[in-house]
């Protein structure tokens, strides 16, 4: 079954592409979720102003979310945490930490967008990638200090 895609799926198509897929994974789940369109003849006579309205709406969002990437360079989120008398802390900062103190902010990210290997367990200054798409990257700048 042919459809038109209206977002980028990996191994099944580009937004925009007409692409043949299985009629039961077009039906059950590309066209319920937004994905994809059928390939009627009336969609395809309208192809070329559906791949417009499409670069129109990956242009506004690629322009969001560059400005997004700018706030978050410029934020810096400092985290207070209970140490003991050897500087040891007690707990971790964790993404939900991070989301959480960005949302206060009025910053809202994904937790699959922080790129973070392992919880930060040690007092002091750290870097965090944020991968908004994978053309725009931005880090955010994390301190960590001791609670009096």
């Amino acid at each position: 079954m042919k459809v038109i895609m209206l977002k980028t799926i990996e191994k099944v198509g580009n937004q925009g592409d007409v692409v043949n897929v299985k009629r039961g994974y077009a039906r059950n789940y590309l066209v319920p979720r937004g994905f994809a369109l059928y390939a009627t003849p009336a969609n395809l006579k309208n192809l070329n102003a559906i791949k417009n309205k499409l670069a129109d709406e990956e242009q506004k969002l690629t322009e969001e979310l560059k400005n997004l990437a700018e706030k978050i360079d410029s934020t810096k989120l400092v985290f207070m945490r209970k140490v003991d008398e050897h500087g040891t802390m007690f707990g971790s900062v964790s993404e939900l930490d991070i989301i959480r103190s960005l949302e206060e902010q009025g910053i809202n990210i994904q937790k699959n967008d922080l790129e973070m290997d392992k919880h930060f367990k040690e007092l002091g200054e750290f870097q965090v990638p944020i991968h908004l798409r994978k053309d725009i990257v931005c880090t955010l700048n994390i301190s960590i200090e001791p609670e009096q």
